[in-house]
């Protein structure tokens, strides 16, 4: 889940049109003036991943009760705060490391992508072949948008004016709706309501994966054209 900051070092051109994106860049900032000097950008970065650990042991852990789903969502806080204040932070220091930041924060967005959907799989709420569905959707998303980096030099950061942090505002709301609601049986055969709303999310990742394809597909053929 990327940092909403992260790449503007790297010479690309972010494109960020998310709901909360001014507000959440004006409180890191905030963050960043008061962060103790032992505090280092990888050190958030690994906190990060430890986030994504937590949530993957809250969701797994709440087939023996519901109550640890409180693990999951202080998971997904921490998540938050490592992954969003790592590269902000290196930035407010001036001590930024592009191509090791860039490769090393993308890197780490898959593992937590995995950890959080394969954990949700493993929880009673939602089967795991559902979760594959939307981790896959998730992860051709981010294909597209290293791609786009590499041919356009564009990084699109949100889609449908939503990035990362709103994702996880959803995500903790699902989960505080496993809490309240519990799981009984499948309103489809063995798929329940938790496991239509992820694999409809999942769809629609996958769908728009389709279409920015075919829209950046379009504007490289224009592009190309020209220069003949």
């Amino acid at each position: 889940m990327t940092d909403p900051l992260q790449g503007a070092s790297t010479g690309l051109d972010r494109i960020q049109q998310n709901f909360l994106a001014d507000a959440e860049r004006k409180l890191l900032t905030w963050l960043c003036s008061r962060m103790p000097a032992w505090v280092t950008p990888d050190l958030l970065t690994l906190l990060g991943v430890i986030g994504a650990f937590m949530t993957f042991a809250g969701y797994t852990a709440s087939n023996f009760g519901s109550a640890w789903l409180l693990l999951a969502i202080a998971g997904y806080v921490v998540q938050w705060f490592g992954d969003s204040m790592d590269g902000s932070l290196a930035r407010y220091r001036h001590i930024e490391r592009p191509s090791y930041g860039y490769f090393i924060d993308h890197s780490c967005d898959g593992l937590v992508v995995l950890l959080i959907l394969a954990g949700m799989g493993l929880s009673p709420f939602v089967t795991m072949d559902v979760a594959m569905i939307a981790l896959a959707g998730y992860l051709l998303l981010s294909i597209h948008a290293y791609l786009s980096a590499r041919v356009l030099g564009e990084f699109k950061l949100s889609y449908l004016s939503a990035g990362p942090t709103e994702l996880r505002l959803m995500l903790i709301t699902l989960t505080i709706m496993m809490m309240k609601l519990g799981f009984g049986p499948g309103l489809f055969g063995s798929w329940s309501g938790f496991d239509i709303f992820v694999g409809t999310v999942g769809a629609i990742l996958i769908i728009l994966f389709i279409a920015q394809t075919l829209v950046t597909g379009r504007r490289l053929a224009q592009q190309d054209s020209k220069h003949r």
